[in-house]
């Protein structure tokens, strides 16, 4: 993006031509779609994140009164801009600088091109999008499709109710609802071509699956707990399910049952007195730089957790952590690696082994995997070239 643009439209031509190379974009469709739909109508204003002077991280309210920079290029760029936090969070801390936490977005728009060109639609395919947000993907895909044709659900009535305005701004009147995205679209009987999901879950829910016509397409951000990742499912007949990573990647916020921010009170485990300390051949940056690698970690303990850990000392590391208390760490940065465990060491010897296997088959990548559900529901993970099974549970 450049000075030289002046109007919206040249703008959005301008966004669009830059998804065209970088290679988000890869039908003519879905780029006539984007030159079709002005994102600022969409995003009218935003929240940037910052340092204050304090060290405190707060959200700095932006729109087009902001002295600080160009308003349309900052809404044009390939960037996910904040839309909304969470009331029950938020406390302002200057004139237009709240603290919280963020609740929706914009997504960046590499990233909904790259999922609207996954989501595989023909001309005449009904789909219900997961998640309103601001409007823009559910406009994007009345572009393409026809507003007839699509539904989209939020759980915030106010965002619905926003987006429905942005949507009329551009002659747009998809069928809007509110409601837990994880229910489908409440009261239709209508079966859906596809489904598009921009938010994440962490199993794929029966009612997605019940509203999906035979032969449908199911597109969500699968969350495994250390990873994981855009997949593109298709229901069978049998009443299994069967997806696949797709070559886009990007995660989402998660699926959430209340208009405020998802459950954060959940009492967590005690961890476990520090029991072990030994040497490692799996560093914190084989782990942090490999995505490949920690989707393979999360098909091996599912539902663990990989945050960081800053000692008192003021050194970082990455922890893993399960529901039972265990956890394990490894310094960052560092090329020889320590490893200090608490619990019976069974975690971390799992790292270790899983990092052989994936070295000793070529350091697959996701598209060498498969998930399935089955029809009690239950999930497991497959290596389609030797058939390694991972259970993932229900």
């Amino acid at each position: 993006m450049t000075n030289s643009y002046t109007s919206a439209a040249d703008f959005t031509r301008a966004l669009t031509d830059q998804l065209v190379c970088q290679g988000a974009i890869r039908t003519s469709e879905w780029d006539q779609a984007f030159a079709a739909v002005p994102r600022h109508l969409f995003v009218p204003r935003w929240y940037e994140q910052s340092t204050d002077d304090r060290g405190i991280a707060v959200w700095n309210e932006r729109d087009h009164t902001d002295p600080h920079g160009p308003w349309l290029e900052a809404v044009y760029s390939d960037t996910t801009l904040v839309t909304a936090l969470d009331p029950a969070t938020a406390v302002r801390v200057g004139p237009r600088a709240w603290t919280g936490v963020a609740t929706s977005s914009s997504t960046q728009p590499s990233l909904m091109a790259g999922m609207l060109e996954e989501l595989r639609v023909d001309d005449g395919h009904h789909i219900l999008e997961i998640g309103t947000g601001t409007g823009y993907n559910t406009a994007l895909l009345c572009a393409r499709l026809g507003d007839k044709l699509v539904r989209s659900i939020d759980i915030d009535p106010a965002l619905v109710d926003a987006a429905r305005k942005h949507l009329a701004l551009v002659g747009f009147t998809p069928a809007l609802a509110v409601g837990d995205g994880r229910d489908a679209y409440p009261g239709s009987r209508l079966l859906f071509d596809r489904i598009i999901a921009t938010c994440s879950i962490t199993r794929l829910p029966e009612a997605w699956i019940t509203q999906t016509r035979p032969g449908g397409l199911i597109l969500t951000d699968l969350d495994l707990g250390i990873a994981g990742g855009l997949v593109r499912f298709r229901p069978h007949h049998d009443g299994t399910v069967q997806g696949h990573f797709t070559t886009t990647t990007g995660a989402f916020m998660p699926a959430r049952d209340h208009p405020r921010i998802y459950d954060q009170t959940n009492d967590r485990p005690q961890r476990l007195p520090a029991s072990h300390h030994r040497p490692t051949t799996v560093t914190a940056d084989a782990i942090r730089e490999t995505y490949p690698f920690r989707l393979l970690l999360a098909f091996a303990l599912p539902r663990a957790e990989l945050v960081y850990h800053c000692d008192d000392n003021g050194f970082w590391s990455i922890q893993l952590q399960t529901a039972d208390g265990a956890w394990a760490r490894v310094p960052l940065g560092e090329a020889a690696s320590q490893v200090a465990e608490g619990g019976d060491g069974r975690l971390w010897r799992t790292v270790e082994n899983t990092w052989a296997w994936w070295n000793q088959h070529g350091r697959p990548e996701p598209d060498a995997f498969t998930v399935i559900r089955a029809d009690d529901g239950r999930m497991h993970a497959r290596h389609l070239p030797t058939s390694q099974v991972w259970d993932l549970g229900a």
